[in-house]
């Protein structure tokens, strides 16, 4: 039985029951599907408690969405760090940071500094808008898909 479609059998089951939570564990994964019991419609995620073991194929499989964020969150583009490096908000110590939350930016402006292995990385804006927050501090270690920025278009 693949897992989508042992989640949708965990679901028709809960779905048919005052139970709120259902609970599997198969292998190396547990998989639980809950509702809240005060809720008018019931919400039903899919919750991966543990993930597979070291090296097996495939893996837990999202049966309903995350929730959703705030209204004003989903509007922010988020500017996340393309490699591991260090940060640096200015072009060197002591000097302006290139941006801070409020500035205007435009397409092919440089954010900020990240260097990796010696060499200065300049990271440009691939949006127009303006900087909501700046998310890491000055000369800070980023891992690379880190979000540095979010961006109100």
């Amino acid at each position: 039985m693949t897992d989508i479609a042992l989640v949708k059998e965990l679901l028709a089951l809960l779905d048919n029951s005052s139970a709120t939570t259902i609970e599997i564990r198969k292998g190396f994964t547990t998989y639980r599907v809950s509702r809240e019991a005060h809720a008018a419609a019931p919400s039903l995620p899919f919750v991966p408690v543990a993930s597979a073991a070291p090296g097996a194929a495939g893996g837990p499989v999202s049966a309903a969405p995350a929730a959703a964020p705030a209204p004003t969150a989903a509007r922010l583009i988020e500017v996340k760090s393309p490699m591991v490096g260090t940060f640096y908000r200015a072009p060197e110590p002591g000097a302006e940071p290139y941006v801070k939350a409020g500035s205007r930016i435009s397409v092919g402006q440089t954010l900020c500094i990240i260097e990796a292995m010696k060499i200065m990385n300049e990271i440009e804006a691939e949006v127009s808008g303006t900087i909501r927050e700046v998310l890491v501090e000055d000369a800070q270690p980023v891992e690379f898909g880190q979000v540095l920025f979010r961006v109100e278009p």
